[in-house]
């Protein structure tokens, strides 16, 4: 630890404003962070930019007296480990995801809990595994943990609302590992190619009716699951009528306005919600977890069993391309992973 610095380049902000205004995200030279007794201290090589990121940026009328670091989703080394931290040695290469409560990976270095953080696949760059970490554990959690599914669900389909981002890739590539008849959601070609190459069996578009296309396609039945990676409120009736009785639901994404959980009843549905944040922030018994399916993730891909979802990198890691970085994200254009590499 001591012959590190003692501050680093970082990127972060003061107050929460509109991408477009140069002071949402600002370069900065911080004091590095500290580790707590099971955390390591990564290097970080590589950063990914996820929603939770814009989420977080978006315009409010806190300001913060110490700047708020944003990022967690990234890949570096391990330079500095707590007194606890037995699950990693100093040099060994990792990805990692992060806890919205401290600072991120927009920055040289970052304090992460081990739990939180997975070896590096061999076969992956810094910047391909920066992309992984967090969409591949929500995808892992949304359908092992919350769907509950396993190899007895082989040949039930899964149908994946926004399949072409992070997370649906993921989970596309699960579902057909798993497999299951994966149906995706997407409106532009680029978006259904990808969804193809992540392993979708049939890509219906969602700005048409769903219910008539799963009907033409033979599932006029319904399907067995349904994982909504978009808002669900605009869906809601759709998914209701989509899914079998006894089916699951699994929503990713907060919706924009109260759900009618009326209809659920009636089919003996189940609906469950994934937030990747949960077992670090409540210190749950499952928190162990996270780590072990990291660890399943990178063997994964050392296996060649899952595909990176990594389609754009920028270069280097300041304020001015995290801030055309979040415009992208935004812009709800984004086709894929879009990671950030080298200060």
């Amino acid at each position: 630890m001591s012959s590190l610095p003692k501050t680093m380049r970082a990127v972060g902000l003061y107050k929460y404003l509109p991408i477009s205004d140069v002071n949402s995200l600002v370069d900065l030279e911080v004091k590095l962070p500290t580790c707590g007794k099971t955390d390591v201290l990564v290097e970080v090589k590589a950063t990914s930019v996820n929603p939770i990121d814009t989420k977080q940026r978006a315009p409010k009328p806190t300001i913060e007296t110490i700047p708020r670091i944003l990022g967690w989703d990234g890949a570096g080394v391990v330079v500095g480990k707590g007194e606890s931290a037995s699950l990693f040695n100093i040099g060994d290469e990792v990805f990692f995801t992060g806890d919205i409560r401290r600072p991120g990976s927009y920055a040289q270095y970052i304090a992460v809990d081990q739990l939180l953080v997975g070896p590096k696949p061999k076969n992956l760059t810094f910047e391909q595994a920066a992309a992984m970490p967090l969409t591949a554990l929500t995808a892992f959690e949304s359908l092992y943990d919350r769907l509950l599914l396993s190899e007895k669900d082989k040949g039930k389909s899964l149908l994946i609302i926004n399949s072409a981002g992070g997370v649906g890739a993921v989970a596309s590539q699960l579902g057909k590992l798993l497999g299951l008849q994966v149906i995706g959601t997407a409106s532009r070609p680029e978006t259904e190619a990808f969804t193809r190459e992540n392993g979708a069996d049939l890509v219906f578009n969602h700005t048409k009716d769903l219910i008539s296309q799963l009907k033409n396609n033979g599932y006029g039945m319904g399907v067995d699951f349904i994982l909504v990676n978009y808002d669900p409120a605009p869906y809601w009736d759709t998914l209701m009528t989509a899914i079998k009785p006894e089916g699951r639901i699994c929503l990713v994404v907060d919706s924009s306005k109260p759900l009618d959980l009326r209809p659920l009843k009636d089919k003996s549905l189940t609906l469950v919600s994934e937030m990747m944040a949960t077992r670090q922030k409540y210190n749950t018994d499952g928190k162990f977890r996270q780590h072990e399916l990291l660890k399943k993730v990178s063997t994964l891909f050392d296996e060649g069993k899952l595909k990176c979802t990594l389609t754009k990198t920028m270069s280097p890691i300041n304020a001015a391309n995290l801030r055309e970085a979040h415009k992208i994200i935004e812009s709800q254009k984004m086709v894929g992973k879009l990671v950030l590499t080298q200060f």
